[in-house]
């Protein structure tokens, strides 16, 4: 059965010291498919405006994304346009244009109300639990969200703690989310507020995966390469979801091993602009640049 992403398609405006990509195929559904795509099927929740170029839904259909529920809607598709300046580890966002997710309300098909695996990435919180509730049984779920969510609508956020398995954050996210000055006690504090599992991101610094019982912490993958980090977060999240989507049961083992796949996954999204270096993975790429990370941790 395939992992379904609820999440964004967009058209981005990227600046970096290494240059300029100007109105690019991302979002996080989109980034999140590079990855995912390597494990299992992927269907995309998500929609465009009537400006979306038709070459990148082309591109989409031909890394073997289900794009049945992408809507198109009147309007302009969600756009972002921002600038990595000397600190990779933070975009500085120069314009955001809503377009037509601004009233973008979830269609799926029959099918897909069956799927059982699902990723919540970012957008509004409302339109996250509207998703869930067109479910029938869903299976492992995991949820990512945003400081702008988090300040705006936390009550409905706080809702879904309830409706997930997993919560994914960067650190500046969890860290204002509970309140709390380290990420220890924020994953914690975190798991208090209702939720089973909290995987904090940390960029460059790995993540750090807290249960209830015990923590498990890896490493960013080495990496001089740094061309783009953005959708790095969702890359992972694919690598993440797509492990789990297939693995027979969902145990400390398997998670811990998908935690490393995405890892190694965000390590090839950072190396070119938007999606340039992410659709150009393979599983034995992935899977030699998991064996050199093992290598690199053990002692």
């Amino acid at each position: 059965m395939p992992v379904l992403v609820l999440g964004t398609v967009a058209l981005d405006t990227i600046k970096t010291p290494y240059g300029l990509r100007k109105r690019i195929l991302g979002g996080s559904a989109s980034h999140f498919s590079m990855s995912a795509r390597l494990f299992n099927k992927v269907s995309i929740v998500a929609c465009i405006g009537e400006d979306f170029p038709q070459e990148h839904i082309n591109f989409l259909k031909a890394k073997g994304i289900d794009l049945s529920a992408l809507s198109v809607e009147k309007g302009k598709t969600f756009y972002w346009e921002g600038e990595y300046r000397k600190d990779f580890n933070t975009a500085v966002t120069l314009k955001t244009e809503l377009g037509v997710l601004a009233s973008f309300k979830p269609r799926l098909i029959p099918s897909q109300r069956k799927i059982k695996d699902i990723f919540l990435a970012n957008v509004d919180p409302d339109i996250q639990l509207s998703l869930l509730r067109n479910i029938d049984s869903p299976g492992f779920v995991a949820l990512d969200s945003m400081n702008y969510w988090i300040d705006s609508k936390r009550k409905p956020l706080l809702r879904l703690f309830k409706k997930v398995d997993i919560f994914l954050a960067n650190d500046k996210e969890a860290l204002t989310l509970s309140g709390e000055r380290g990420v220890i006690k924020a994953a914690k504090s975190l798991r208090k507020m209702g939720l089973k599992m909290v995987l904090i991101k940390k960029g460059e610094h790995g993540s750090l995966f807290y249960n209830g019982k015990s923590f498990f912490s890896l490493p960013a993958y080495p990496s001089d390469k740094i061309i783009d980090p953005t959708g790095a977060g969702d890359t992972f999240a694919g690598g993440f979801m797509g492990h789990l989507s297939v693995a027979k049961r969902i145990t400390d083992k398997e998670i811990r091993r998908a935690i490393a796949l995405g890892t190694v996954a965000a390590s090839f999204n950072i190396e070119g602009f938007g999606l340039e270096a992410s659709s150009g993975m393979c599983r034995r790429a992935l899977n030699k640049r998991l064996g050199s990370l093992k290598k690199q941790i053990s002692f």
